[in-house]
């Protein structure tokens, strides 16, 4: 990780894709029209083959990835050195069920069952449970289209940040933990155009962002 950056300085961000579908142009332009964020949005095998030789140098590592069961080898060895130099990790959306059959990632999530089940377009109310946190800071409760996920909340070792009481969801929709000497972002939104254009929505991507490199 970096450590040359300043609090005026972009954010830079890796963005980790695969094991699911998205609507490319409309994923894409949330992160095009942050500012200060510098976004990379990248196969989590082009991440992992790291041509470039940059993986250790972005601020935030952000998944939006779902590949299932256990990485292969190749993966999980990197994927093992989360958290070690201190990258924030930022979990979006289906990246919070990505492995669904690894321990490890069920740690960094922080859900150890993650069995799901899942209902597209739901229209639901999302609470503010901190308004304290840097994230939800004047934040008030909004509506919002998004598919839900039912399946277990994060456990008492999470900071609760943003629930719902909606019937097909899970209770908690984001959360922060440490990892490592990581910090880490849980949010299940974000699954298609409908949620992506919500500025609260938005405004909760960047944050988290914010939060997770530290600079706010």
């Amino acid at each position: 990780m970096s450590t040359n950056s300043s609090k005026t300085d972009s954010i830079s961000v890796a963005v980790i894709t695969g094991g699911h579908n998205f609507d490319v142009p409309g994923f894409q332009a949330i992160f095009r029209d942050m500012p200060q964020v510098d976004s990379f949005i990248q196969l989590e095998e082009n991440w992992v083959a790291d041509i470039g030789n940059v993986r250790d140098s972005y601020d935030v590592l952000l998944f939006y990835n779902m590949p299932r069961n256990v990485p292969d080898d190749r993966n999980r060895s990197v994927l093992e050195r989360l958290g070690q130099n201190g990258q924030g990790i930022f979990l979006l959306h289906h990246a919070i069920l990505a492995y669904d059959q690894w321990q490890f990632w069920s740690e960094i999530v922080g859900i150890s069952d993650r069995s799901f089940g899942y209902d597209h377009e739901q229209e639901l109310s999302v609470e503010v449970a901190d308004p304290a946190h840097p994230i939800t800071k004047d934040l008030k409760t909004w509506q919002m289209i998004d598919e839900t996920y039912s399946m277990a909340s994060a456990g008492q070792d999470s900071h609760l940040l943003l629930t719902t009481n909606h019937p097909k969801s899970m209770r908690v929709l984001g959360w922060t933990r440490q990892f490592r000497n990581s910090r880490v972002f849980c949010f299940q939104s974000g699954h298609d155009n409908l949620t992506y254009l919500d500025p609260n929505f938005r405004k909760t991507v960047l944050r988290g962002i914010q939060w997770c490199a530290g600079r706010i």
